[in-house]
């Protein structure tokens, strides 16, 4: 019988320590505030940032830029407005410059010598064409003087208004080898028209130095040209 009580004894006294050390640990907890992993962790995920940070987790979430375009669209080109009027000069259609609408000047020349350099400037409104050569007379000439062809330009010249063009008159035999030699005081300077073979509207009359000008029978003349070194040059 002894053996027994103190089986049961030894069992109540393991018992009675076990539920102690429980009701400590549990007052231990109670008191000290140790943290449950668990809970930790679900108040972690629902966290937010705060209202007044005005940044986010993620980069990819920021607002796109004021005036950036959607990525892979390449920035629409602007063409440039078409330029001008459509019209030449100030007056419109262009026209075919004649003795109306331009003013020529007939200055003799040292340089090359024997040759005299006619100036046609435009005094209209509108864009003038000067077609093929002048058509000089001087003096009572019943005829014209032949065109050098090699100096026929690419294009025809054109005039706008104040622009002038140029041709130069070959006036003599630099050698003395021409025949019929002459002085001359007037001089009349015709136009072509589109075909070139005919005079069109009203012919220059420009003035001539007062001794005259010396010609003969070699005489001949440029086509017009754009500019005067080209028109010189024959």
């Amino acid at each position: 019988m002894s053996s027994i009580r103190k089986s049961r004894t030894r069992l109540l006294t393991a018992a009675a320590t076990g539920v102690l050390a429980a009701l400590s640990l549990t007052a231990c907890n109670d008191s000290s505030g140790v943290r449950d992993e668990g809970s930790s962790t679900n108040a972690s995920a629902t966290a937010s940032p705060s209202s007044g940070s005005g940044s986010s987790s993620h980069d990819d979430a920021k607002p796109a830029p004021a005036g950036s375009k959607p990525a892979g669209k390449a920035p629409a080109t602007k063409t440039p407005a078409a330029s001008g009027n459509g019209k030449t000069g100030t007056g419109g259609k262009a026209v075919t410059c004649q003795g109306s609408n331009t003013k020529t000047v007939a200055a003799p020349l040292n340089r090359p010598v024997n040759h005299m350099l006619l100036t046609v400037t435009n005094t209209g409104s509108s864009t003038c064409y000067l077609y093929s050569y002048p058509a000089v007379h001087f003096g009572e000439a019943q005829s014209v003087p032949p065109v050098i062809e090699a100096s026929q330009p690419q294009a025809v010249v054109t005039l706008k208004p104040g622009e002038s063009g140029y041709a130069s008159v070959n006036l003599s035999a630099a050698d003395g080898s021409g025949s019929h030699g002459r002085t001359e005081k007037s001089l009349d300077v015709y136009f072509h028209g589109p075909s070139g073979n005919e005079s069109v509207g009203t012919g220059a009359h420009p003035s001539l130095p007062a001794k005259g000008i010396y010609v003969d029978d070699s005489l001949k003349v440029t086509y017009w040209q754009q500019s005067m070194d080209d028109a010189v040059s024959w």
